[in-house]
């Protein structure tokens, strides 16, 4: 199991928000529990240091480019790149020094999933290249994939048939727990099981993780299968939960 870190730029700075409260639409809803006064390098630096890999910087909307590519150069094939990737777009944040590219609601239109979109990623980047986001929420018993900002249900349901279908394009999957994200109030122990029984892929799992308990959690619900990224629990963006150097301190201990 691995210590994923993260950066999120929000308005080309550095916040931890509330994921469920993002919207184009109503700004007053959103719900910051962290802005930054650092600049993305100062951190993409720190995982550098630490030799954490595989993290990623996801761009929260629009005007993030520029902070994007502050946090890649300062760590040149360290860190995974999210937010508005597509086919067109994906080769230059490869060239810019992303270890790889995120994608989501580029292979979805009306809730359904565009085949034809996947295969145009995998021959832009690569397979070994592309991860792709099937963050989600909770609708009845089953769990959703969520795209635009993660306010929009896809009728594609996380299970492990979706899982094997969508790793035959992609090297890696990231998924949110998007109902628990940001609020530090533990992990989605449900779909935490449920991943570490699906998936056939290496999975980073993200979402309500307050401390170091729930990080042992993952490992043991995920049946050792799963890595972790955490967020406004880490004193590193004002939270109160867990250090980033016991997260560190964590992760080299499971991959010594």
């Amino acid at each position: 199991m691995k210590f994923r870190p993260c950066i999120d730029l929000h308005n080309g700075c550095v916040k931890q928000i509330v994921g469920s409260t993002l919207s184009d639409s109503d700004a007053e809803s959103l719900r910051t529990n962290f802005a930054a006064s650092h600049p993305p390098s100062y951190y993409a630096d720190m995982y550098r240091r630490d030799g954490l890999t595989g993290g990623h910087v996801i761009m929260l909307g629009p005007n993030n480019d520029e902070a994007a590519l502050d946090a890649l150069h300062a760590y040149p094939n360290g860190l995974q790149i999210g937010g508005g990737i597509n086919a067109a777009n994906a080769g230059r944040w490869l060239d810019e020094g992303a270890s790889g590219v995120i994608v989501t609601s580029y292979v979805f239109k009306d809730g359904k999933v565009l085949e034809d979109r996947l295969h145009e990623m995998v021959k832009a980047v690569g397979k070994d290249k592309l991860i792709i986001d099937l963050s989600c929420r909770k609708r009845g018993d089953d769990y959703f994939v969520v795209t635009d900002r993660w306010q929009k249900f896809t009728s594609l349901q996380v299970n492990e048939e979706a899982l094997h279908f969508f790793a035959r394009f992609c090297d890696e999957f990231l998924i949110h727990a998007v109902d628990v994200e940001g609020k530090c109030n533990g992990i989605d122990a449900e779909l935490t099981r449920a991943l570490g029984a699906w998936t056939p892929i290496p999975t980073t799992y993200a979402g309500g993780v307050r401390n170091l308990e729930d990080l042992r959690m993952i490992l043991d619900l995920g049946k050792g299968r799963l890595d972790a990224t955490i967020g406004s629990a880490l004193d590193i963006f004002g939270g109160a939960g867990i250090r980033y150097d016991d997260a560190v301190s964590f992760h080299r201990l499971q991959n010594a």
